[in-house]
């Protein structure tokens, strides 16, 4: 058995307890696949993410067995096999593999679990990574979605993240995929990055408004340690973020998405309508099950939360041996769920009801509305929505909420 040092054994078999098999899929089921390799390293990224000279050469054909492998572990540990509602390769670049190669394992998991009729199938990208051929490809092999990591659209930005491509590429990336027939097309966004003028981040969001896509996500840096990043500015050669200008950098997002046809479900999430939001993340916001495979991939089924060993080698080493590569477990108590819940849903544009609060929670949750950070018509209908104000302090809020 493998462990780490928070969290429970997982079984060499990968076996569940019974109280997390209850109801499986009725509150939704996705599944995770992620794919590890990157061209480079971006240097704010801390995700597990591995080039080709970190691992003496990308594998992507073992890596593709492997995953195969933990799927056929995981579908004998569902006895009754959810259909899945979603699936969404992240990475990393998953685009870094053959469109075959993607779409063979989608097709595993049809297999083994049945995607459901009208299953939302997402992949992200880099803009440099695809081309209009591979995104016909990656349309023919089933994918309905593509995100696109666009950061910026000034150069001097992109340089400062370590970014690969050039300013113009994400938008005619975008347009390809619509052109290739993808349903539904987001371009990533990341704001308050040192040395980013309110220009930079204008043009950043005329460029994205411009592209005609019916999704966007905008997150605010967050510089991670052991990043490059987080070392240029420990050692003093560029500033660190400051959260005034990422609150003036949200409020023009707001600003010029809404102004385009977007509405925010999320908070750092706008949608052209209710069926391009992304079902996958709602999944993960409202509560669902999904299933992650992959290195370092995290799962969450029935209350019980897991998370697989990171490295590639030893991932694909445990299953080669017919044993789980999940590292390490934990059961969730009833109070952790409902932190959970509370913590997510409240992000959502729809709130979440008043009567899951205790009566602390309530009280806090009025006193929000008297501070303006709740919406006054979704309280009169028994829910606790955040209004633009309650975003930029959505934290803040949450922690209120919950009597911390």
């Amino acid at each position: 058995m493998a462990q780490l040092p928070d969290g429970e054994p997982v079984p060499d078999d990968g076996a569940l307890p019974d109280s997390a098999l209850t109801d499986v899929g009725g509150r939704g089921f996705g599944v995770y696949l992620h794919v590890p390799f990157c061209a480079s390293r971006c240097g704010y990224c801390d995700f597990n993410t591995y080039t080709a000279s970190e691992l003496g050469g990308a594998d992507t054909e073992g890596y593709v067995e492997a995953v195969l492998a933990e799927l056929a572990l995981a579908a004998k540990l569902l006895p009754a096999p959810p259909r899945v509602d979603t699936v969404f390769v992240g990475g990393g670049t998953p685009t870094l593999l053959r469109p075959a190669q993607l779409g063979r394992m989608l097709e595993a998991v049809d297999a083994a679990w049945g995607l459901a009729p009208g299953a939302e199938v997402t992949t992200e990208a880099n803009p440099e990574s695809v081309d209009p051929a591979k995104l016909r490809e990656l349309r023919a092999a089933g994918f309905t979605r593509i995100s696109l990591g666009m950061q910026s659209a000034a150069p001097g930005v992109l340089r400062i993240l370590d970014r690969q491509h050039t300013a113009g590429r994400a938008p005619q990336a975008a347009t390809e995929a619509r052109e290739a027939g993808f349903e539904h097309v987001n371009l990533d966004l990341i704001y308050g990055t040192p040395g980013e003028t309110e220009d930079d981040f204008a043009a950043s969001l005329a460029a994205v408004t411009g592209a005609g896509v019916d999704h966007v996500s905008a997150y605010a840096l967050i510089v991670e340690d052991g990043t490059r990043l987080a070392a240029r500015i420990r050692r003093g050669e560029i500033a660190a973020p400051d959260d005034d200008t990422a609150a003036d950098r949200y409020l023009a997002a707001e600003a010029a998405l809404s102004a385009a046809g977007l509405s925010w479900y999320e908070v750092s999430n706008w949608a052209a309508d209710e069926a391009a939001r992304c079902a996958h993340n709602l999944l993960y916001w409202r509560g669902g099950d999904w299933w992650g495979l992959g290195p370092g991939a995290h799962s969450h089924v029935g209350g019980v939360r897991w998370w697989n060993v990171k490295h590639p080698g030893r991932y694909a080493a445990r299953l080669a041996e017919g044993l789980s590569p999940g590292l390490g477990r934990e059961v969730l108590t009833g109070e952790q769920r409902h932190t959970e819940d509370v913590l997510l849903r409240l992000r959502l544009a729809e709130g979440l009801p008043l009567d899951v609060l205790s009566p602390d929670g309530r009280a806090a949750a009025a006193r929000a509305l008297a501070d303006g950070l709740l919406a006054q018509a979704a309280y009169a209908d028994g829910r606790a929505a955040l209004t633009l104000r309650g975003r930029l302090l959505a934290d803040a809020v949450v922690h209120s909420l919950l009597a911390w």
